[in-house]
């Protein structure tokens, strides 16, 4: 059988940048990723300003300047009178007064890339994850799928980060306690104008919402449902789609038929959850698979890369003597339990008080259509720094950890 120190399942976000570090760190890590590649669209795409820093902490700011992607500065709502800003990162503090939209796969990429020229750190493709091995109640590692058959990986320690329905945690018993959300999301896209606002742009109305996230030609759009109603609304059909979103936001009405049918249409099932305990003996779940957050805010990705630094950091040294204890592994969630907790308490307070009673259509259209927290921004333009942290930094932001820094340089990409 095979054997690695750190077994990672799922090639996101936060197995990458826990892998990256942990091979950094001198440490035997193998990341399984079910897919053959990393072109999965309307995943997040979304690199915040911490990200960003952490980027330059570990040499990879020139690489990521070179991968196509989009820096905005402002979160605004459109209203009848026009656009009004409710998040200004420009003030935020740091060199990165801005988050950037990058397609999912060239990050990954990236990370790929700079994991590759460590020489612990080996990724497997086509790897599915189908069960943990055991011995004496502890997990000892993995079983996975290939297109050559079946294979079982040793580990001192997994870490799922395969998303917010983890196979992992389910295989280790983890409970999760569900918060639920009202709405569910349509992703789809639409041509975007040059000259047209590079900002993050949202539009509320009663019993309908939709955001806009600029993406060079075109916009990545969000357009909110009720929870459970996808397949009612599908059957309304792609005309009276259409007509919906030209009601949120007429100046799209010349470009609406580029939604061919509602096949172009994805559902993303939204879910608000996270687990009492993140570990097990020889387990440890971070980013979705500990916390799902709901979209609002984009800021799980976030979360999650900092659980990863988080636990590379905790992990490294004790993965290096072979002693990744329980106690150990619990000093991950300790450490990222309070801006989890705080932050999926600021999304469920915004679901239950506005996303709620405006897609029930309980909630009377605000003076010149500007929610009454956005007319007090407008009115105090310093409260918009306080939402821009909240989403580009975060409440805890992680630091790259001393071992895993390196002098900015240009990495070839495969």
């Amino acid at each position: 059988m095979a054997r690695t120190t750190v077994a990672v399942v799922g090639g996101g976000p936060a197995g990458m940048v826990f892998a990256l570090l942990m091979a950094r760190a001198g440490v035997e890590v193998t990341v399984l990723e079910k897919h053959g590649d990393f072109l999965r669209d309307f995943r997040g795409d979304t690199v915040h300003a911490s990200t960003l820093t952490l980027l330059d902490e570990l040499g990879l700011g020139p690489s990521f300047a070179e991968v196509p992607h989009q820096l905005v500065e402002k979160g605004q709502v459109m209203t009848d009178a026009g656009l009004v800003t409710m998040a200004d990162l420009r003030r935020l503090p740091g060199p990165h007064k801005h988050i950037a939209f990058v397609p999912q796969w060239d990050f990954l990429d990236l990370l790929a890339d700079a994991g590759k020229r460590e020489p612990s750190f080996h990724l497997r493709m086509n790897a599915e994850f189908t069960g943990v091995t055991r011995s004496g109640g502890k997990v000892t590692g993995v079983r996975y799928r290939t297109p050559d058959g079946e294979a079982e990986l040793a580990a001192d320690v997994v870490v799922a980060a395969d998303g917010r329905s983890s196979s992992v945690r389910a295989e280790a018993g983890l409970p999760v306690h569900e918060f639920g959300a009202p709405m569910d999301v349509w992703w789809f896209r639409l041509p975007r104008n040059e000259g047209e606002s590079g900002s993050g742009m949202g539009r509320f109305a009663q019993g309908e919402a939709l955001v806009l996230i600029p993406r060079g030609d075109y916009y990545q759009c969000a357009y909110l449902i009720r929870k459970g109603t996808d397949e009612r609304m599908r059957a309304e059909g792609v005309e009276a789609f259409r007509a919906r979103v030209v009601k949120l936001v007429p100046w799209l009405e010349d470009r609406t038929e580029a939604i061919g049918s509602l096949d172009d249409v994805k559902l993303l099932d939204v879910k608000l959850d996270r687990l009492r305990r993140w570990h097990a003996d020889g387990v440890l779940c971070i980013g979705d698979a500990a916390h799902a957050m709901s979209p609002i805010g984009g800021v799980g990705i976030n979360l999650a890369v900092q659980d990863a630094v988080a636990a590379a950091r905790i992990l490294a040294a004790p993965a290096r003597r072979g002693r990744i204890t329980p106690a150990v592994l619990a000093k991950v969630r300790r450490r990222r339990w309070f801006p989890t907790v705080v932050t999926q308490a600021f999304q469920r307070r915004i679901q239950d008080s506005f996303l709620k009673p405006t897609l029930d259509g309980d909630r009377a259209p605000t003076p010149g259509g500007v929610p009454r927290p956005v007319a007090l921004m407008q009115r105090f333009p310093w409260l918009q720094a306080i939402p821009a942290y909240l989403v580009a930094i975060g409440l805890r932001p992680e630091h790259a950890p001393q071992f895993a820094r390196r002098a900015p340089e240009k990495i070839t990409r495969s």
